[in-house]
């Protein structure tokens, strides 16, 4: 057996939090004064992994998108974890806005990472595995760092690091 030390950088979303976040917006939206009567909701389609916020207008609609906000960063969920894909107007005087939870780094997001990881000039080895990338080396030290400066850069998504060992 090697000894060798390893991790992963991947970008996933656990579906249950996101619930239980959303779940916690809607009631305060509910509740909140400004905007009880507003006809306001969020809702989570499990299937298409879609989450739609509907209000009367662009400024609640904002609101409405801070409380989900707010809700997911108290949940332990990063706001770069879902994208928005726009509004638009939906029926009767309405906006509608589409959030999708981000799973998998796309490609270049995953080459850009290889880069800088090999930019540190480490002793450490970086693969692109599917949607996610491995990091390897012998020296659990310069694991570390490589960990600390990935979580310093914004690559504009969550990013976890997992399986370390």
């Amino acid at each position: 057996m090697s000894n060798e030390s390893s991790f992963d950088i991947v970008s996933k979303v656990d579906l249950q939090n996101l619930d239980n976040a959303i779940n916690n917006a809607v009631k305060e939206i509910q509740n909140r004064y400004d905007l009880k009567n507003t006809n306001s909701s969020i809702e989570l389609d499990k299937g298409t992994q879609t989450i739609t916020l509907i209000s009367n207008s662009d400024f609640q609609l904002d609101q409405v998108t801070q409380v989900l906000y707010q809700k997911m960063v108290k949940a332990g969920i990063d706001i770069k974890a879902i994208k928005s894909k726009g509004r638009e107007k939906a029926s009767g005087d309405k906006v509608r806005e589409v959030f999708t939870p981000i799973n998998g780094i796309e490609q270049e997001v995953s080459k850009q990472i290889v880069k800088d990881i090999k930019d540190l000039k480490l002793k450490v080895q970086a693969s692109i595995q599917g949607d996610q990338v491995r990091i390897s080396g012998k020296s659990k030290d310069d694991l570390q760092t490589t960990i600390s400066t990935i979580r310093q850069k914004d690559y504009g998504i969550a990013l976890q690091v997992t399986n370390y060992r």
